[in-house]
């Protein structure tokens, strides 16, 4: 494909073989084509064609008399375009007036003879590309990628010569003028070139980056991938396989897999989008050998030019082939956003944080205890909007009356959420006032709330799941997703408002009953009379166990999940050669059901975080771990505890007698029925989150389309006031700026920041105070000066002694890491976290307390839990030995 020569260089064609530099400069060949001729020149694998050169362009202009009437559609647009209001529709109307001269206007003989010629010469039923060429494109501070037309599988000199002159007419569009207009191109000095190639039938195709244009990191290269031709990447149409390569060393750091939907194809007439077939959707692209082949040809590329480049390639009869090579325009911006985000001196030390008033405190505990990390920025604004004002609801519910609680319940300290403190004297005394009602709200009809809430949002999201929702515009997409966030939020405050405390105070009032009144030396301790019941997460954790039991007795299934990366069975639809068909479908159908029972529950309250759901690879580890026969018998463990929690209580109210033995069964039982309702609840709180998601991420998928980001879950680091413009510009379809800088800006700056630990209370209480209470706030490790081990301290929620080793997890993407035995260590953990219990060996967290959902479950697991130390996460590293103690609340490390 690279042998095709074309001898013939005129005033309208150029070969790409061409070595005169005169003959394929810029203004000449326009980007595109002066690009393609110098990697020919360089021995680099372009296809063979020709170049129709801008002379071309200006002959057909000048012969149809079209430059004076694109002037005067050009000022009239101009004119518009400067009222905002007017500005699409003053496009537009002079995109379609110029368009149409062009497709009126006809091809002057000379002209037409040269293409046709040249075209002849690569062989008269030879498929090609057509491609536009502008002069202003793939400048190193401008990317005009993608604002003219590309026409693939053309055959036929007529064909090839209709093709050419709608690209010429390409270079009209409203976008492209607009484009010009906001990057004061002059128009008129503006003409376009068009590359003929000959049509590679890629059976692979996709974009390699010689320098990582997210973190601007030049030794380091990337590379997408997917299946047919290129234009499903390069249009947005897929989200592809993506390898991160070492570029000195050409070693792959990391591939990410990605499902892979569709793909372009040839067709008679030219190309369409086809759906994959299920069972490459979630296969690898590229193997090993081709990566390093692909990296040497990346490495081979930049070395012809001043600047990284963004380089496009195919593969076919097992060749690569490049067909475009242009400047990465947005990696400026990439490394100017890191050296502005990332260095620590831009997060202050959170000793010096400080909230908007002196007299007020900020905490991080009730609803921000879900929020561990930094807030996104939809989430900081959408987001945080939706969770005020219905918790501003709530609490009016809550106190009685309206008022009484600060305008924004939620703030932001630093990137990070806190609760607001801030009350006047007047506030508080009414609070106190209220106080008899406050308690009367909080339980009565608590579980009775929760019930009614609970039917309502589930109500909600099926009446949305019904609706066509993905047709709908993305303004409507952005009304619709925080109505069922604020649903949500809603039904959180129902568990707040009764189901929670409720929980709190029942269990609390029996333990402080058992200790005080019923309890002797050689009796249970409290924790066993309320183990052993179900709740969603237990009955999660039952049905995965039950699955992994079903998959490993099936072995060729059992081989294929116990090899494969989860990312790839998570999304293979069709079976595996090596497994039979009936067995793949059966173990789709119960993974299936299994997350449509299970997979609502969610990580943190952020949107930006997948549930499992919609990334189902964190559940699978626990999987394969029960699969090898790791991890305990849920069944087992849950009948154990009930036979020890049914023998204590028959023991204990054998003995009593009277009203001690009233109180005890009476308590006792309120205990046992709140605390799994309240696992329940928790659990049901992402119920609606994969919808809310799946709406914003169509918002996403259409600004990838458009140019305005680089992939659909960026929509998520886009504020709401941002994402709101940009809905209203793609539902009247006018250009949008590219907000890529934005989003790289926001990445490196939120990482940056979930760097730090965030103090749990705000003004930070003197240090004395931090060490008797290490949950409001951070101190610095204790050394124990008999042995020189340094100690945190933190609540006791799960009795037992172990001795491991830390495995620091910041989310479900470092779900993966965690080994059998190791001591788990996050910032928080939520019923989504369940499956881990399974391999842990102790757990220890940042936020909590002995009733929280770490403390629950880890009693029921049988293992240690120290929570509630303040900043684990930042005190412990990854490899570190210690000793956990979960009676005493201490942490050695060893």
């Amino acid at each position: 494909m690279t042998g095709h020569v074309i001898p013939i260089t005129t005033d309208y064609i150029v070969s790409l073989t061409e070595t005169d530099e005169e003959a394929v400069t810029l203004a000449i060949a326009g980007g595109k084509g002066a690009s393609l001729t110098r990697l020919a020149q360089g021995g680099l694998p372009v296809p063979g064609g020709f170049i129709v050169t801008t002379d071309a362009y200006r002959r057909f202009v000048e012969a149809n008399d079209l430059q004076e009437r694109i002037i005067a559609a050009l000022d009239a647009a101009a004119l518009g375009a400067g009222n905002e209001a007017m500005r699409p529709a003053a496009l537009e109307s002079a995109a379609r007036e110029i368009r149409g001269l062009f497709s009126g206007g006809t091809l002057p003989d000379d002209v037409a003879t040269s293409i046709r010629t040249a075209y002849d010469n690569m062989g008269s039923s030879s498929p090609v590309a057509v491609r536009s060429s502008a002069t202003a494109e793939d400048l190193p501070d401008l990317s005009f990628a993608g604002q003219q037309d590309t026409y693939l599988n053309i055959t036929g000199a007529a064909a090839v010569l209709e093709a050419v002159k709608r690209c010429w007419a390409s270079l009209w569009t409203a976008r492209a003028i607009d484009y010009r207009l906001r990057h004061v191109v002059p128009q008129e000095s503006v003409a376009l070139a068009v590359v003929v190639q000959t049509l590679v039938p890629a059976e692979t195709a996709g974009i390699l980056f010689t320098a990582n244009p997210i973190n601007g990191r030049e030794d380091e290269m990337v590379i997408n991938a997917s299946w047919g031709l290129g234009e499903a990447i390069v249009g947005g149409q897929v989200s592809p396989d993506t390898v991160i390569v070492d570029k000195p060393t050409g070693q792959v750091k990391k591939i990410e897999v990605a499902d892979k939907t569709v793909m372009t194809v040839t067709t008679p007439d030219g190309t369409t989008e086809s759906k994959v077939d299920s069972r490459r959707r979630r296969e690898r692209v590229l193997t090993d050998t081709q990566i390093a082949e692909l990296s040497r040809l990346g490495r081979r590329i930049e070395d012809l030019y001043p600047s990284p480049q963004d380089i496009e390639w195919c593969w076919a009869e097992d060749s690569f082939y490049i067909v475009q090579s242009r400047p990465i325009t947005t990696l400026s911006s990439a490394l100017a956003a890191v050296s502005q985000a990332v260095p620590v001196p831009d997060i202050p030390a959170t000793d010096t944080w400080k909230g908007p008033s002196r007299r007020a405190k900020y905490m991080r505990n009730n609803i921000v205890e879900l929020i561990p990390d930094p807030m996104t920025p939809l989430f900081a604004t959408l987001g945080r909007h939706t969770i005020n004002c219905s918790m501003s609801r709530l609490m009016a519910d809550f106190m009685g009356k309206r008022g009484l609680m600060p305008d924004e319940l939620i703030i932001i300290i630093e990137g990070y959420a806190y609760y607001n403190g801030d009350f006047g004297t007047k506030e508080i005394l009414q609070i106190l006032l209220n106080s008899v009602g406050i308690a009367k709200y909080m339980f009565t009809g608590a579980e009775a709330r929760w019930l009614k809430a609970d039917a309502a949002y589930r109500a909600k999201v099926a009446e949305y799941e019904a609706k066509p929702w993905r047709a709908a515009s993305a303004q409507e997409l952005l009304e619709m997703a925080p109505d069922v966030l604020d649903l949500a939020i809603s039904y959180y405050g129902a568990l707040v408002a009764g189901l929670i405390p409720a929980a709190w105070i029942s269990e609390g009032l029996f333990s402080s009953f058992y200790k005080t009144l019923v309890k002797r030396k050689s009796d249970p301790r409290p924790e066993t009379f309320l183990l052993g019941f179900d709740s969603v997460p237990i009955r999660g954790e039952k049905a995965l166990y039950d699955l992994a039991q079903w998959a490993a007795a099936q072995p060729a299934l059992a081989e294929h999940l116990q090899r494969t990366d989860s990312s790839r069975i998570a999304g293979q639809v069709d079976a595996p050669k090596e497994v039979p068909p009936a067995t793949w479908n059966a173990w789709q159908s119960r993974f299936s059901a299994y997350l449509a029972e299970f997979g609502g529950t969610i990580y943190n309250l952020d949107i930006a975080t997948p549930t499992p759901a919609d990334d189902p690879t964190p559940v699978l580890g626990t999987l394969r771990l029960f699969m090898r026969g790791g991890g305990r018998d849920p069944h087992v463990r849950q009948r154990a505890a009930t036979k020890a929690r049914e023998a204590a209580t028959q023991q204990i109210v054998a003995r009593l007698r009277g009203l001690r033995r009233e109180w005890f069964k009476s308590l006792l039982t309120r205990a046992q029925t709140r605390a799994p309702q309240r696992e329940d609840g928790l659990a049901t709180l992402g119920l609606g989150y994969p919808l809310v998601r799946g709406m914003l991420l169509e918002i996403g998928r259409r600004l990838t389309d458009a140019g305005a980001v680089a992939a659909p879950d960026d929509v998520f680091w886009l504020t709401e006031a941002q994402l709101a413009a940009a809905a209203a510009a793609l539902d009247g379809e006018a250009p949008i700026d590219s907000m890529a800088a934005d989003v790289t800006a926001r990445k490196a700056l939120w990482a940056a920041r979930r760097e730090v630990v965030p103090p749990m209370a705000l003004p930070l209480l003197p240090k004395f105070l931090r060490r008797l209470f290490p949950a409001l706030g951070s101190v610095d490790r204790e050394s124990d000066g008999d042995t020189g081990n340094v100690t945190l301290r933190g609540t006791a929620c799960s009795v037992g002694t172990v001795t491991g080793t830390v495995r620091v997890l910041r989310g479900p993407e470092d779900f993966g890491q965690l080994a059998p035995g190791e001591i788990l260590v996050a910032a928080i953990t939520t019923p989504a976290w369940t499956p881990l219990f399974a391999m842990a060996g102790a757990i220890i967290t940042d936020i909590g307390g002995p009733l929280s959902h770490g403390s629950i479950v880890a009693r029921e697991y049988g293992i240690p839990a120290v929570l509630g130390t303040g900043d684990a996460t930042r005190r412990l590293k990854s490899g570190d030995r210690v000793r956990v103690d979960g009676a005493k609340g201490t942490i050695q490390v060893l």
